[in-house]
């Protein structure tokens, strides 16, 4: 039986922290397409004071429909501080 998104998310984020080692932050989304689920989740590459100097990484998790992780990735590096450049619409 397929797992809900609740379900794929929670499996997506333990078998990430478990894999990188790393700290979980928030998670950022998930979509499916005829590949999978796409999972992002946030995590803690380095602590650092302040806070608002944390590096953030982006990973990506491809989840089968049972919550079977396929693949992973980093998809990007951030500072806490740093907020994502809102879209302008002309």
């Amino acid at each position: 039986m397929a797992l809900g998104i609740p379900e794929l998310v929670d499996k997506a984020r333990e078998q990430l922290a478990k894999l990188t080692g790393l700290e979980l932050s928030t998670t950022l989304g998930a979509v499916k397409d005829e590949k999978g689920w796409h999972v992002t989740v946030e995590m803690i590459e380095k602590h650092s004071l302040p806070d608002g100097m944390d590096i953030l990484a982006a990973y990506e998790a491809l989840m089968d429909d049972n919550g079977k992780m396929l693949e992973f990735g980093r998809k990007g590096l951030r500072k806490r501080i740093d907020t994502e450049a809102e879209e302008v619409e002309e």
